[in-house]
């Protein structure tokens, strides 16, 4: 057996194993005791956290976190990166990506239809639970970002942007990985999950992030407004505000890994490079504008 032959097995292996446990145990208590656990900021609990993690995580390289220790699992969870890791693309008609990120699914909105994986398909209304902005990505294109836990876990402005509101809209805490969205029909749609369109200042489009969370995962933080929005939560479900930001500004973070929904309105095409099981780093080019 090659060398690549035998990590797609392994990899294939851990993603198994992966969904089998994580839904087959309470996952909101499970996501409740996760933040909780991952806080504790004392030294032995941390060092055979982070020991475990890397255990089960070989791909985990800290090399461009901003600090070199950290007070607890959370804490490197939720790293910053040195100064100069990421370079933003300032080109005015580029839309970067907002998050370090594999890219799964992707392509042109079917009318209001697009894909989790081949052949489970969803649509805008079920996801975004807004007529509106069914309407105003109708036809538009999509692409869907999964930070896999290793990842540097906070995300950006693709653009310089104004958010006028967030909805946040409760759910569930399903594993996101590629073995469930095999397996459960509209599972982005299920979980925890936050709408923020964002109104481009440098060209005339839209794009519209949906940061999903999954099980361990379900708390985001966005800067721009006060509190953290988790499982706990039940503030308003529509929350105004008044963001101005500009391309590569932090937005907010996930508390562990899980994904990013991108929606484009049909004016920002996908630039060469842009594939299914690309890696891809914030910053990078995903979409271009594009006038007919």
């Amino acid at each position: 057996m090659s060398v690549e032959n035998s990590f797609i097995k392994r990899w294939t292996q851990q993603e198994q194993i992966n969904f089998l446990l994580s839904n087959r145990i309470p996952r909101r208590y499970a996501t409740l005791f996760m933040g909780w656990f991952s806080r504790i900021e004392q030294p032995l609990v941390r060092d055979l956290s982070l020991a475990v993690w890397k255990l089960f995580a070989d791909d985990l390289n800290l090399s461009e976190a901003r600090q070199s220790q950290f007070k607890s699992l959370h804490d490197c969870f939720i790293r910053e990166l040195k100064p100069g890791a990421r370079t933003v693309n300032q080109d005015a008609t580029c839309v970067t990506s907002p998050c370090d990120g594999i890219v799964g699914a992707m392509g042109a909105i079917a009318g209001t239809e697009i894909f989790q994986a081949k052949g489970f398909p969803y649509t805008l209304l079920d996801l975004l639970a807004d007529e509106q902005l069914v309407a105003k990505y109708r036809d538009g294109n999509y692409v869907t970002l999964r930070l896999k836990s290793t990842m540097y876990h906070r995300f950006h402005a693709p653009s310089d942007c104004r958010v006028s509101e967030v909805n946040y809209i409760t759910g569930d805490t399903w594993n996101v990985n590629p073995i469930a969205l095999k397996r459960i029909e509209k599972l982005y749609c299920k979980n925890e999950r936050a709408v923020i369109d964002l109104k481009l200042k440098t060209m005339d489009a839209s794009l519209l992030l949906v940061p999903v969370a999954a099980i361990l995962v379900a708390s985001i933080r966005l800067h721009f407004l006060d509190g953290l929005l988790d499982l706990r939560y039940r503030g308003p479900n529509r929350i105004p505000c008044a963001a101005d930001l500009v391309k590569g500004q932090e937005m907010g973070y996930f508390q562990h890994g899980s994904t990013v929904i991108v929606l484009a309105t049909k004016d920002l095409v996908f630039p060469a490079g842009v594939h299914e099981g690309a890696q891809i780093r914030m910053g990078e080019p995903l979409f271009q504008y594009h006038t007919v």
